[in-house]
């Protein structure tokens, strides 16, 4: 799937729904559950159960990141499935310290 930024996405498998902050150059096997996500336009059948592995759940407001295939999503839904490629489950990004105010 060819991403760039501002995209909305959905999850098959649940009611994960993202967006892309920051999207690789090429084609990435963005899924969520263990299936493919889809756009947000498409409504979901139902039918598509979360794998097993891809069970950890998606939190609102977190930006999950892989910094080596350089994307970044924001989940604007939370839900039950994991965000993926292909197989490498994402990782919530940490928050940034802010600067003191002394």
């Amino acid at each position: 799937m060819q991403l760039k930024p501002g995209t909305r996405l959905r999850s098959a498998t649940d009611s994960t729904e993202v967006v892309v902050v920051r999207a690789p150059a090429g084609s990435v096997d963005l899924r969520c559950g263990g299936s493919p996500m889809m756009p947000i336009d498409v409504a979901p059948d139902g039918t598509v159960a979360i794998l097993a592995g891809f069970d950890t759940g998606t939190q609102l407001g977190k930006r999950y990141s892989a910094d080596a295939a350089g994307i970044e999503l924001l989940c604007t839904k939370a839900g039950d499935g994991a965000i993926s490629i292909g197989d490498e489950v994402l990782v919530s990004k940490g928050s940034k310290p802010l600067p003191s105010s002394d």
